[in-house]
């Protein structure tokens, strides 16, 4: 751990200036205000898919306005910066961390062709790390075999959150940013050691019905949930709905929360990852859903509503704060989330803000979000995933 005399600071800037030059200037200002002259040990420098062009522009200003020790990126659909979201039109947010005692590694990881099929090279070590940082082009980078290979390791992995950057949403629509480097494939990322970090994933879920058991199951088949099949019991939970919960499960469709850590008492919202149902099969009654199960684990339907999703980003930011002082935050939000799911603007950015009490905070809209559940790592979809870096 950090010597107590040392504190984190980090400031955030955006801008939604047309010229990327312009932006980025404006952007890293208003991130360097808030360090009080302290040196930069990381900075994060997100643009929207407009600034493409102009992205090595944006990039080396950036780097002469703070002068970072380490500065990654990339080029999004759309970016956040302190209190708003930039989900169209031009955009530059930049996010400037004041680390002192950190240890920080930055790396390009690259997917290449073997025999046995596809592999990762460039990532380094990652025993011991405090978070990880990750920034992925979802065409060339292929992030859910690489975060399921992770999982799969016996040691617990380290904090790991990010997203997939997709620009415009289509190939060659992006670009990534390493240490003044250009990049159009791969993932970059950062391993953080030494440093005061804690996550949230908010997976925008209320839990309906109650906790049952897979007690049948093949790869991504549920049979049978509690001695029942799983059809069945789906349609027991559903039954037990009050009016509203009928009404969000009919408007948000009903999801599969899984639990990752058996080892607690009780399990919270947090404790389970959400996944899509895929299909029923009426006559044998199993039900498809988008992740492996294993007999014994156990699931809980849950629904996905605005409602619900802000109460579960507030209630994981309080958790996750509870008796802490927090400098700044890195925030991944989904591109299905923003004005697609709440009636106002600037939803996650705002209660992000509150919740640290600054307006610290820089991300992006992304195609996909990575963040840890029961200790591993996982892609998400219509999620916030955040790093909150703690200045006590």
């Amino acid at each position: 751990m950090r010597s107590e005399t040392l504190t984190c600071r980090v400031g955030a800037g955006l801008s939604g200036a047309t010229r990327a030059g312009e932006a980025a200037a404006e952007a890293a200002r208003e991130a360097r205000e808030s360090l009080g002259g302290a040196d930069v040990d990381l900075a994060f420098v997100f643009l929207s898919a407009h600034h493409l062009d102009g992205a090595e522009e944006a990039l080396d200003t950036a780097a002469r306005e703070l002068g970072p020790a380490h500065l990654l990126g990339c080029v999004a659909q759309g970016v956040v910066g302190r209190e708003r979201e930039l989900e169209q039109g031009p955009g530059i947010a930049i996010w400037a961390g004041a680390l002192p005692g950190s240890r920080i590694e930055t790396f390009h990881a690259t997917a290449f062709e073997t025999e046995d099929g596809v592999a990762v090279g460039g990532v380094p070590p990652l025993e011991e790390a405090d978070l990880v940082t990750l920034l992925v082009d979802p065409f060339t980078f292929p992030a859910a075999a690489f975060l399921a290979k992770l999982a799969e390791a016996e040691d617990e992995a380290p904090p790991l959150v990010g997203g997939l950057a997709a620009g415009s949403g289509e190939p060659e629509t992006q670009a990534l940013f390493l240490d003044g480097e250009f990049l159009t494939d791969g993932a970059v990322g950062a391993v953080l050691r030494d440093v005061s970090v804690r996550t949230v994933v908010s997976q925008g879920c209320a839990p309906v019905g109650s906790d049952s058991v897979i007690t049948s199951a093949e790869e991504n088949v549920v049979l049978e949930l509690a001695g029942k099949p799983a059809v069945e019991r789906l349609r027991d939970e559903l039954r037990t709905l009050t009016a509203e919960q009928q009404r969000l499960a009919a408007q948000g469709g009903v999801l599969a929360g899984l639990v990752i850590d058996e080892n607690r008492s009780e399990y919270r919202r947090g404790d389970y990852l959400m996944r899509g149902l895929l299909g029923a099969d009426e006559d044998s009654g199993a039900l498809a859903i988008g992740e492996p199960v294993r007999v014994g684990q156990t699931l809980r339907f849950h629904v996905r509503d605005a409602r619900s999703a802000d109460e579960d980003l507030r209630l994981g930011l309080a958790g996750a704060l509870e008796g802490s002082a927090a400098a700044g935050a890195l925030l991944f939000t989904c591109n299905g989330r923003g004005t697609n799911m709440f009636p106002a603007p600037d939803h996650d950015a705002q209660a992000v803000a509150k919740a640290l009490g600054g307006d610290a905070v820089g991300g992006f809209f992304c195609a996909g979000e990575i963040g840890p559940v029961g200790g591993k790592p996982f892609l998400h979809g219509f999620t916030a995933t955040l790093a909150i870096f703690l200045s006590d």
